[in-house]
C-alpha cells in the first residue's frame, strides 16, 4: 500500500520488507550461515543476481565479513568448481544500479498509475519501459492509418538462350528496369501505363548486353543474446517471449541426462553480450572439423561485436555448455519445447564458428528494342547459386518478411554471353500497391525495444506480458492492435509526461544506469534529477488534466441491450471486461463478456470460454458456450494441444506445467498458441 521509497527527503532509501511466506527459509539460511566459516553467495550472475545477493545478506543478517561472491555463466562441474576457486567481493556499483532501476521504476508506476485511475479509469498501470513499448505499438498503428496506398506495375520479360540442338533452353525473367540512357527507374503508375510499354515491346528483339559474374559471401550470425533468442524463437518456434525464457531457464538450471546426471545445458540465458568463451571456441573448432572437415573452419576463431547499448561484455553469448552434447543425444531426456528450443540455440553456435557460405553470383542486363517506335528498354536478370554451403549447412537465421518471395539465392540463370540474341517468350506485367509498415510481432518489437536502448534482457518478456494483461494491446495473427483503452493511456501520457514516454529519454536514462553500474555515476543524485520535475508535472497532471471520456475507451461489439436495446459496449473492469449499456448511466444493465480460448468442449464439441463468477471478487473458470444444455466446467485454463499420452484434455498447473485430466500425465506446458477471439453471448 506504502511507495517503499523515502521521498520526503530526496534520499530515495528503500524501504524492504521479508515476505511473510519467505521468512521460514531466510531464517533457515540464517542459521546456517551462523556455523559456517564462509557464506558463498551463488545467485545469478547479473545486476539482479548481485542486488539478490545483497538482499539475502541483509535480510538474514550475515556476517559481511565472510561473504563471498561466486559467479558462473553455465550450470557445468567445472564452470561451478572454477567460480568457487576464485571468488570474489560483492560489487556495490552493480547493485547502486539494480537498485537505483528498482527505486526508478517504483517512483514512475506508483505516482504515474494515480493519475490513470482517476482520468482513465481504474486498475491501471504505467512503467517507464512498458509505456514506451505500448507507444510504439500505438505509433505504428497510426502509422499504418494514415498510410495512403499508392498502385504501381511492374514488367518482366521471360526469356530463353536460342534454341541450340533442338533442345528446349532454360527460361528465365527479366525485370525492366529503365528507359535505355536513363538513370532513374521507371515508374509505372497504372494500368493503362503499363499497357502501353507492353505494346510497344510487342515484337520487340531481346538481346544480352552485360554479362557480371562474382563471387558473394554471406557471414554467420552471431551466437544469440536475450533479444535475438526471444526473436528466433518467436518467427522459428511460435514461442513468445515469456515461454522462450521459461524453456531457457530450465535448460539452463539442468537436465538430468542420464549417465552424466542432472547438468545445464546451455549458459546464463539473460545477456547481452555475444562473447564465447575461449575454452567454447576452441571446442567448437574441434567439433566443426571433425563433423564437417577442416574446410567448413574458419583459420581463427570468430568473434562478434554485439552493438547493444551498454551491453555487459562481461557476460558469454547463449550457447551450449558442450557442443558435443547434440540435439540429437538428449532429445529422449529433454520435453518437445526443450528440444527445439535447445536445437536452436545448438545450431546457431555451431554455425557461428563456421566459415562463410559462397555464392556465384551472376548479373545479366538486356537490351529490348521496339520494333514499332526504336525504343530501347533496359531489362535485367539476376541469379545466384551455393557455391560453398559453410554455415547454411547448420543453420540458416529468420525473417521477418511475409511476401514469400523467393530469394535470389535460389535463382539459376542459362549460361549467357555478351552478345547473346534471345528469344521472347511473354511479357508479364503485374499490379502492386504499396504497403504499410508492419504491426509489430513480438520478434519485431523486442528489436525495436533493443535497438533504442530501452530496457535489459530480464525486462523484454515481462514487459510485453504487462501490456497485454492490462488490455492495452491485443494480438491479432500474432501481431500487437493497441486497443482503444491503450491509444487513451498513450495519449494522456503523451500530452502530460513527454518525457516518460519519450524513447530518447528512456534510452538516456539506461545509460545512466550503466554509468553506475561501471561506478562513474551516483545513483542518489541522478533519482533527484528525475524526481524532482516528475512529481511537480504528477501534481499538475492531477489537478489539471481532463479525464477520458468513457466512449474514448470502450470497444464496440454487435451486442444490443436487453433492457432498452441500446448498443452494448465493451468495458474493462478491475475484474475482467464485461458488456455494459451503452445508455449507462440511464441504463445499467451489463453481462459477462466471454472469451473464446480455441479449445472445444470434450463433452459436447462446443467452444470453451473464460467466464467469471457472480460477485466482487468473482473467480476465473472456464466452461462451454453452450451453457446451460452444456454443464462442463474446469478451474485451470485448458489447453489447446492434447495430452501426448492419452489424446485428453490438458489444463494449465502452475506458470510452466500442465496435467491431464483423463490419464496421469503431468509435464511441462506444450508450446502455447494465443487466445482471444470474443464470444458474443
Amino acid at each position: 500500500r506504502e511507495m517503499g521509497v523515502r521521498v520526503d527527503d530526496l534520499s530515495f532509501v528503500p524501504k524492504y520488507r521479508v515476505m511473510s511466506d519467505k521468512r521460514k527459509v531466510v531464517k533457515e539460511i540464517a542459521d546456517a550461515a551462523k556455523s559456517a566459516s564462509t557464506v558463498y553467495l551463488a545467485t545469478d550472475p547479473d545486476r539482479e543476481g548481485e542486488a539478490i545477493s545483497w538482499h539475502l545478506i541483509n535480510a538474514a543478517k550475515i556476517d559481511s565479513s565472510k561473504v563471498q561472491r561466486v559467479v558462473f555463466h553455465e550450470i557445468t562441474d567445472a564452470a561451478v568448481k572454477e567460480a568457487f576457486a576464485h571468488p570474489r567481493d560483492l560489487d556495490d556499483n552493480l547493485i547502486d544500479a539494480q537498485q537505483a532501476r528498482r527505486v526508478l521504476d517504483r517512483l514512475v508506476g506508483y505516482e504515474l498509475s494515480p493519475v490513470l485511475w482517476k482520468k482513465v479509469r481504474r486498475g491501471l498501470s504505467a512503467g517507464r519501459v512498458q509505456s514506451v513499448a505500448l507507444r510504439l505499438i500505438v505509433e505504428r498503428e497510426q502509422e499504418i492509418e494514415a498510410f495512403q496506398s499508392e498502385e504501381y506495375w511492374s514488367i518482366e520479360a521471360k526469356l530463353a538462350p536460342k534454341s541450340k540442338n533442338g533442345a528446349d533452353a532454360q527460361t528465365f525473367t527479366a525485370q525492366l528496369l529503365r528507359l535505355h540512357g536513363s538513370k532513374a527507374r521507371i515508374e509505372i503508375k497504372n494500368e493503362g501505363e503499363a499497357t502501353a510499354i507492353t505494346g510497344d515491346l510487342e515484337g520487340a528483339t531481346y538481346r544480352v548486353t552485360s554479362v557480371q559474374r562474382r563471387e558473394r559471401r554471406r557471414k554467420p550470425s552471431a551466437p544469440f543474446i536475450t533479444s535475438t533468442l526471444q526473436q528466433e524463437a518467436s518467427r522459428k518456434l511460435g514461442f513468445t517471449a515469456q515461454r522462450t525464457m521459461v524453456v531457457a531457464q530450465q535448460l539452463y538450471e539442468g537436465v538430468n541426462v542420464g549417465t552424466g546426471g542432472t547438468t545445464g545445458l546451455i549458459t546464463y540465458m539473460r545477456t547481452d553480450s555475444t562473447n564465447v568463451a575461449d575454452s567454447a571456441l576452441r571446442e567448437a573448432s574441434a567439433y566443426v572439423k571433425e563433423k564437417f572437415g577442416t574446410s567448413f573452419a574458419p583459420k581463427t576463431a570468430r568473434r562478434y561485436t554485439k552493438r547493444v547499448r551498454g551491453a555487459q561484455e562481461a557476460h558469454e553469448a547463449i550457447r551450449p555448455t558442450s557442443l558435443f552434447a547434440e540435439p540429437e543425444k538428449v532429445k529422449n531426456h529433454l520435453s518437445p519445447e526443450q528440444f527445439r528450443l535447445y536445437d536452436l540455440i545448438w545450431r546457431r553456435m555451431v554455425a557461428s564458428q563456421m566459415n562463410d557460405a559462397i555464392f556465384d553470383a551472376t548479373r545479366v542486363d538486356i537490351d529490348a528494342e521496339s520494333v514499332s517506335s526504336g525504343t530501347h528498354y533496359d531489362f535485367r536478370a539476376t541469379g545466384s547459386v551455393l557455391k560453398f554451403a559453410g554455415f547454411r549447412k547448420v543453420y540458416m537465421e529468420g525473417t521477418d518478411s511475409s511476401n514469400g518471395k523467393a530469394s535470389e539465392e535460389s535463382r539459376d540463370l542459362p549460361p549467357l554471353e555478351d552478345g547473346d540474341a534471345l528469344d521472347f517468350i511473354t511479357l508479364l506485367p503485374e499490379q502492386h500497391f504499396t504497403q504499410p509498415p508492419p504491426r509489430y510481432s513480438e520478434a519485431t518489437l523486442v528489436r525495436a525495444l533493443e535497438e533504442e536502448g530501452i530496457g535489459r534482457p530480464s525486462t523484454y518478456a515481462p514487459t510485453i506480458a504487462t501490456v497485454l494483461d492490462r488490455d492495452y494491446a491485443r494480438k491479432m495473427k500474432s501481431r500487437f492492435e493497441p486497443t482503444k483503452l491503450g491509444r487513451a493511456v498513450t495519449g494522456l501520457l503523451i500530452q502530460h509526461f513527454p518525457d516518460v514516454v519519450d524513447i530518447g529519454f528512456t534510452a538516456k536514462m539506461e545509460e545512466q544506469l550503466d554509468e553506475i553500474a561501471s561506478g562513474q555515476r551516483a545513483w542518489n543524485p541522478m533519482l533527484k534529477d528525475f524526481y524532482q520535475p516528475f512529481n511537480t508535472t504528477v501534481k499538475d497532471a492531477l489537478e489539471n488534466a481532463e479525464r477520458v471520456p468513457s466512449n474514448q475507451i470502450d470497444e464496440e461489439s454487435s451486442e444490443v441491450c436487453e433492457t432498452c436495446d441500446s448498443p452494448m459496449v465493451i468495458k474493462s473492469g478491475r475484474y475482467g471486461r464485461f458488456l455494459s449499456c451503452s445508455g449507462f448511466p440511464k441504463c445499467r444493465s451489463s453481462k459477462p463478456l466471454m472469451e473464446r480460448i480455441g479449445v472445444k468442449c470434450p463433452k459436447d464439441g462446443g467452444d470453451i470460454v473464460e467466464r467469471r463468477q457472480r460477485g466482487r471478487n468473482g473467480r476465473k473458470f472456464y466452461g462451454c458456450v453452450n451453457y446451460p444444455d452444456c454443464d462442463f466446467t474446469v478451474n485451470r485454463k485448458p489447453l489447446r494441444v492434447p495430452c501426448l499420452e492419452c489424446g485428453g484434455l490438458l489444463v494449465e498447473q502452475g506458470r510452466d506445467r500442465c496435467q491431464c485430466r483423463d490419464c496421469d500425465y503431468r509435464g511441462p506446458i506444450p508450446e502455447a498458441v494465443d487466445a482471444g477471439e470474443l464470444v458474443e453471448v
